[in-house]
């Protein structure tokens, strides 16, 4: 257990900071060692400045006092399209997925999220503070993703990070664009990524002779192959939809040629390849776990993160995207489900606090109620993963952006 920090400490916080909040929980899951009983989380500046028992020291004058049954670090969904998927389901607020053309690395969700989109107050309502969210599947190359905190009116009030990951789609094979060209077949797909790819490699060992040599001609900016160009440093992740097992082996396949950051998106069959998938060391965006099976995804498994748990792989449960209202699941609610069939109590809120932040890159800021990290928080009337338990309470940065408990 790590060391426990006395709420003696709380009264050296300075005295002038704008936002001061100690929230209070019955229990406290810090993500970070043992859950604390009776414990408090004081924020200061946004920023979280102590973790400890609240019967360890008394809480300065001046803070907010927040009380809840149950204190969790905000949540964290891994994968999303929130914010570029609305609420209404009408063509006015589904940004995310561009038919003109299958391959397009340049379009960016930064340009295209809409934090005012009531589906992000939604999703936040439930205990969700931070969302991996941007184009969705359904062509070879839809476009990039980023990281947001589910608050503010404008994106820069929300971006944690406005380039994260590109999207690539492998299951379904095919798509239909606006040209009316028709992709068929697994091979044609995979195929026209690896020609992108290396069209690519052509682009950057040109730029790099340019810089070396003032004689070369550098290449005319192309923002589509400048984009890839951040996939093959690894800048990008390459983050693959794929349901079918054989899907998955190409986009492993792929990610070894080029030497990329592979994250494999849905994995309905991951189940059957644990042992590939362990060993190429690849993160799993693990499906909803109550996603509708059918056709590509018939053979997803309730138990898919309980069975990757056991493999020792790492993995964040998703919301996802599906073409039906809302557009967007509750990983809050998906991992309740995956405790019950095998995860387990704490492994569940892990898959959706710490570890989708170790996938992206943010655990240093997110994903733990640890000193120093952002004041994200999720207070509960009681179990998260009971269906008729309540989110009572929401905290980014220290901001109290929804709370019944007033």
């Amino acid at each position: 257990m790590r060391k426990l920090i006395p709420l003696a400490l709380f009264i050296m916080l300075a005295a002038s900071a704008q936002a001061q909040i100690a929230v209070r929980g019955g229990i406290v899951y810090t993500m970070d060692g043992e859950p604390i009983t009776d414990g408090v989380v004081v924020i200061t500046d946004g920023k979280i400045k102590a973790v400890g028992p609240a019967n360890k020291g008394r809480i300065p004058d001046g803070y907010e006092i927040l009380d809840a049954a149950v204190v969790t670090p905000g949540l964290v969904d891994v994968h999303s399209t929130v914010g570029l998927t609305g609420i209404l389901n009408v063509p006015h607020d589904q940004d995310h997925i561009e038919r003109s053309a299958p391959i397009q690395p340049e379009l960016r969700a930064v340009d295209a999220y809409n934090p005012q989109e009531p589906l992000v107050a939604w999703v936040r309502s439930f205990g969700v503070t931070t969302v991996h969210t941007g184009h969705s599947d359904g062509a070879p190359i839809s476009g990039q993703t980023m990281i947001v905190k589910t608050r503010g009116t404008t994106v820069a009030d929300a971006t944690v990070q406005e380039a994260t990951a590109l999207a690539v789609t492998l299951t379904p094979p095919s798509a239909i664009f606006g040209n009316n060209t028709l992709f068929t077949t697994r091979a044609k797909t995979v195929s026209l990524l690896r020609q992108e790819l290396i069209k690519a490699q052509e682009y950057r060992d040109k730029q790099r002779r340019a810089e070396k040599d003032d004689e070369v001609p550098a290449p005319d900016r192309n923002l589509h192959l400048e984009t890839l160009v951040q996939v093959l440093d690894g800048d990008l992740a390459l983050m693959v939809t794929a349901h079918r097992a054989r899907d998955m082996v190409n986009a492993m396949r792929l990610a070894e040629e080029f030497d990329l950051r592979l994250w494999l998106d849905g994995a309905s069959e991951a189940h059957q390849i644990l042992p590939m998938i362990k060993a190429a060391e690849v993160p799993v965006l693990i499906h909803p776990t109550m996603m509708r099976s059918f056709a590509e995804t018939e053979n997803a498994s309730m138990e898919a993160a309980a069975l990757l748990k056991e493999a020792g792989i790492a993995f964040g449960i998703q919301s996802g995207y599906e073409a039906y209202v809302p557009k967007v699941r509750v990983v809050l609610l998906e991992a309740g489900v995956a405790a019950a069939h095998g995860l387990g109590f704490e492994d569940a809120l892990a898959a959706i606090t710490i570890e989708p932040a170790r996938i992206l890159g943010i655990d240093k800021k997110v994903g733990s109620l640890k000193k120093g990290k952002d004041g994200d928080l999720a207070l509960y009337d009681g179990d998260p993963f009971e269906y008729t338990t309540h989110c009572v309470g929401v905290v980014i940065e220290g901001e109290v952006v929804s709370t019944t408990i007033r």
